[in-house]
């Protein structure tokens, strides 16, 4: 990695802690710009044109969410705006863009398809820690906007990638999908924490395979020359991902439906587990030409990869039941 890169890597780091550490909300804008400004030249380090759309793209996105509430917050200020929900719905507006959320959804599947795994992985796990931390902070007088929010990002992640042939674009409905999930949970600080957590520790195993392989596209995953040990590993990761249990990915589930059923939002709870099996079915897409239209051989010692990585990416995704015990003694 370049010099620069390392700089503006701590640069990423310093404006969330800038932003989660502020008691204001003019505080929490200076940290989303420079967020903003530090991530554009890591979107840029590939150098070719694709990278320099997706920076365009996501730039001219992010500057306009920025400026809607900095516009909130100044007419806000100069008594200009009705006090009230009318301001937090535009707030809450502003942060759900920068989120991704639908139905504000549309740029980033766009920008996701044009980087690389790694940037992707920073995109869909990291960058989420501001917005969902300042709806987290904010009043209840936005939640019909976030119930709204949840529901569309729900429905939309969970269609929007049946038809997909590109990987990347799956992956971010994908992340569309789950962001509605930790919207549902976002007045539990802790609970949307673990499962932002337990959610990247998922994404990174997945797009480590991913950028191991060098896979992109679905007819891709016809030609790799896999053993068994590494198609089994990765058939456990997109399982877990679709929260299937005894899968670790599935306690990000449990956790919101519990936390759900607290409050008694059954309905939600009907709708989200619903479109849940469609992700389901199109993270066993990807797997099922790999296992059933081609012929494999039973080798289980030997593998492409480091075996002791192997060996820790299955553990992650098989330790809910020790969990459980834990839980039960």
């Amino acid at each position: 990695m370049k010099k620069s890169q390392w700089l503006f890597s701590l640069i990423l780091i310093t404006s969330v802690a800038i932003t989660l550490s502020a008691n204001n909300w003019i505080s929490m804008w200076m940290g989303l710009e420079l967020n903003m400004m530090a991530f554009i030249p890591i979107i840029l380090n590939d150098n070719n044109k694709l990278s320099s759309e997706a920076a365009m793209i996501y730039f001219l996105v992010q500057s306009f969410s920025s400026l809607m509430l900095l516009l909130m917050l100044i007419s806000y200020m100069c008594k200009y705006l009705i006090y009230g929900v009318f301001s937090y719905h535009i707030l809450t507006i502003s942060i759900l863009i920068k989120l991704g959320a639908a139905p504000f959804h549309s740029w980033f599947p766009k920008i996701a398809s044009m980087m690389n795994w790694k940037k992707n992985f920073i995109l869909m796990t990291w960058q989420k820690v501001m917005p969902l931390m300042m709806i987290s902070n904010m009043s209840h007088n936005s939640n019909m906007i976030i119930n709204m929010a949840i529901i569309m990002s729900i429905i939309i992640g969970s269609i929007g990638g049946i038809n997909q042939v590109s990987l990347r674009k799956l992956m971010s409905y994908s992340s569309i999908n789950h962001v509605g999930w930790m919207l549902s949970i976002n007045k539990s600080m802790n609970l949307w924490l673990i499962y932002l957590m337990i959610y990247s520790m998922m994404m990174f195993m997945m797009y480590y395979m991913f950028n191991n392989y060098s896979i992109y596209f679905l007819n891709q995953l016809n030609s790799l020359n896999m053993n068994m040990s590494e198609k089994f590993n990765m058939i456990i990761m997109m399982m877990s991902m679709g929260g299937l249990p005894p899968f670790m990915g599935f306690m990000t589930k449990w956790i919101t439906i519990q936390s759900l059923m607290n409050t008694g939002d059954l309905i939600m709870i009907f709708i989200m587990i619903m479109f849940s099996l469609i992700t389901l079915m199109y993270y066993m897409r990807i797997m099922i030409n790999m296992f059933l239209m081609n012929s494999t051989t039973i080798k289980w010692s030997t593998t492409n990869m480091n075996k002791y990585i192997m060996s820790t990416m299955m553990c992650c995704n098989l330790s809910l039941p020790m969990f459980l015990i834990l839980d039960l003694i």
